[in-house]
């Protein structure tokens, strides 16, 4: 039997490498071993569609659909603004609101397409005004945008905690600590590279003005800041559940958007509505697919069988763990990151056990690596929107993006995987452990 898993992960290797669209390539895979192997095709599309209807992961196209408003709506510039208020005319201060403005992006959306769809044409012609190579504008803007994946609400970890029957309220939690960190990193990285640009600083602000700017663009910036602290509340304060808290997020947002920012009208919300309806499809074809052949490998017993063959090569938890990282971060190149944690977490989750890792650790460590993904070649979706954004080529974004990721966000990916009280301190805080 295993090797009949191992031509069906052939296959899925192949399909991939040749460009096939996902769902298909992992369908390839299922179908091979439905014929070969001893599950059938009838009984897990059964199995496959009974597990859609689980009302946790109606988050995910509510949260999608909520980001997408959001995006259009104008939200980004006030928030540019905002942020702009505390550290603009400094040194590098653009870029700090860069990274800062994607992490509170994230904590409305969850996604990583929004942060550099809403900030990139507004933040990156700003910054080259300044004096910042477009290049680097982009990449910084780019790699932000993870942070979206990081800064609850995350759709990946909605997604994780379904797949794992885990906590989606403690698996939000996980992520914190690294992303926040990341966003420090990535914002003192900024500081000390911009000192070799020859900036145009803007005037700084002073005194009563100063005082009068920050109440003004505190007061535009105030319903898309209320969006986060409304649905972390809700969900944290136990008003709500994570579902519940997705579809307040949209009918909040269609207000905001129409009425308040007014980047919204009839014609734009329906483009945007069928927008996020397309892209849910996709993504809901996509997952039926994978869980089918994540389930199909788990029946086969893959999951016990790899245990059993890594254990033979090596039981130090160290050498698990890197081995582990380096196995996530080839699936973030090549998948993307809700693909990567349906089709992984299930084969490694008894891995992980066996060595003592929470669940609620795992989430961590498979979010911040997964999130990697988006920015890392060939797969590099968010890498590759960001070059379109930012009208750059591939040499010029690959160098400061490649800066940025190994000087602050591989170390945070270590220390997340050998720190476990970074992912765990707010759990357990809040008594999710």
């Amino acid at each position: 039997m295993m090797g009949i898993v191992a031509i069906a992960l052939l296959i899925l290797v192949a399909l991939l490498t040749l460009g096939v669209p996902l769902p298909w390539c992992f369908g390839g895979g299922l179908m091979f071993m439905s014929i070969a192997g001893g599950t059938t095709m009838k009984g897990m599309m059964l199995w496959g569609l009974g597990q859609l209807t689980n009302p946790v992961l109606l988050c995910v196209p509510l949260f999608i659909f909520a980001g997408t408003l959001m995006s259009e709506s104008g939200i980004a510039k006030y928030l540019l603004d905002f942020v702009n208020v505390f550290v603009g005319g400094k040194r590098g201060g653009l870029g700090v609101v860069a990274s800062v403005s994607c992490a509170i992006i994230g904590a409305i959306s969850g996604s990583a397409f929004t942060g550099v769809a809403a900030t990139g044409p507004i933040l990156i012609p700003r910054m080259e005004k300044e004096g910042y190579p477009r290049g680097y504008a982009t990449a910084l803007v780019t790699d932000s945008s993870i942070l979206g994946l990081l800064i609850p609400p995350s759709v990946v970890m909605i997604v994780y905690g379904w797949v794992t029957e885990t906590s989606v309220l403690a698996c939000f939690l996980a992520t914190v600590g690294p992303g926040i960190l990341v966003t420090i990193l990535f914002s003192v990285i900024n500081l000390v590279w911009s000192r070799k640009f020859d900036l145009q600083l803007e005037p700084k602000l002073k005194g009563k003005e100063r005082t009068q700017q920050l109440k003004k663009r505190t007061w535009m910036a105030l319903p898309a800041l209320m969006m986060p602290v409304i649905i972390l509340g809700g969900i944290y304060g136990g008003i709500m559940t994570p579902t519940e808290a997705a579809g307040v997020a949209v009918i909040y947002s269609i207000p905001v958007g129409f009425f308040v920012y007014k980047g919204l009208d009839f014609k734009s919300f329906f483009n945007i509505a069928w927008s996020a309806a397309t892209s849910v499809g996709a993504i809901m074809v996509m997952i039926i697919f994978c869980l089918m052949l994540s389930q199909t490998l788990v029946m086969e017993r893959v999951p016990q069988a790899l245990v059993e063959m890594i254990f033979n090569i090596t039981q130090n938890k160290v050498l698990l763990l890197l081995l582990v990282n380096f196995l996530l971060f080839i699936v973030g190149m090549i998948v993307n990151d809700i693909t990567g944690v349906i089709l992984v977490a299930p084969l490694l989750l008894p891995l992980m056990g066996a060595i003592g890792i929470d669940p609620i650790h795992f989430a961590a460590i498979m979010g911040v690596n997964l999130a990697m993904g988006g920015v890392t070649p060939p797969y590099a979706s968010v890498l590759y929107l960001g070059m379109r954004i930012g009208n750059v080529e591939f040499v010029d974004i690959l160098k400061p993006a490649m800066v940025f990721l190994i000087l602050g966000y591989v170390p945070v990916v270590f220390l997340t995987s050998f720190w476990p009280n970074l992912a765990l301190f707010l759990p357990r805080l809040l008594g999710y452990l």
